[in-house]
């Protein structure tokens, strides 16, 4: 087996198809599993003991259970009872679902890392729920655990080959299906591989420096304005 560089140009207009459908898979996903994960941190802060213990119950129902079940789950068992779903679809809401438990934890943790004294402030000052998170808990909050973030996002996009597995022509699913064909799968599966690692290692870098952004912008913000300014108190 030696490499062809031919074949490996005749192949890489379906992987780079198949790219853009694990892109697709990514950045679906990861919008989900943000926006899903932000609103089960914050539920879980709730008073009423069933939601808590509700949402707790769904965090470790989605962490416990194995990514490939799930969506085995949702592909081949929901349309037995009417709801199906197209396949990209169905890989974007379990990925989206499957990750919003553990960035859930994440949120959790960035929200726990503020000082209560913010909330006792935001309290005395009477601002209502939705402006104590909006203006005073998520600002601080989410530039701590943007690392964290970076790091599940990335790990989605290397965790969308496991849709393959419902006959979605992602990335690898594209390289083993030319591979197949051919028999030849030196080239297809190197391709996808440094295709993979080239996108992760771009998103590493853009992660580290929105990272430094929020940072900067936070340190900025904190000598300009303290905390106890922000929340309106007189100095």
């Amino acid at each position: 087996m030696y490499w062809d560089w031919s074949f490996a140009w005749d192949s890489l207009p379906a992987l780079l198809e198949g790219l853009w459908i694990t892109v697709q898979l990514t950045l679906g996903g990861s919008v989900l599993a943000l926006v899903i994960g932000l609103v089960l941190a914050m539920l879980r802060r709730t008073n009423v003991e069933p939601v808590r213990w509700l949402i707790g119950a769904i965090i470790e129902v989605l962490r416990g259970t194995p990514f490939l079940v799930q969506l085995f789950f949702v592909f081949y068992v929901l349309p037995k009872y009417g709801i199906q779903l197209p396949v990209l679809a169905t890989g974007i809401i379990v990925l989206g679902l499957n990750y919003s438990a553990y960035t859930a934890e994440c949120y959790r943790a960035g929200i726990e890392g503020v000082p209560q004294g913010q909330w006792e402030a935001a309290r005395a000052l009477n601002l209502s729920t939705g402006r104590i998170w909006r203006a005073v808990i998520l600002p601080q909050a989410i530039p701590r655990v943007i690392p964290a973030l970076g790091n599940y996002v990335n790990q989605m996009f290397k965790d969308s080959a496991i849709v393959g597995a419902i006959g979605l022509f992602e990335l690898l699913n594209t390289a083993k299906q030319i591979g197949g064909l051919t028999y030849r799968f030196l080239e297809p599966l190197t391709m996808a591989a440094v295709l993979f690692l080239a996108i992760s290692y771009l998103a590493s870098i853009g992660v580290r420096r929105l990272e430094r952004r929020m940072h900067s912008a936070e340190t900025a913000g904190a000598d300009v304005n303290p905390p106890h300014l922000a929340l309106g108190k007189p100095a």
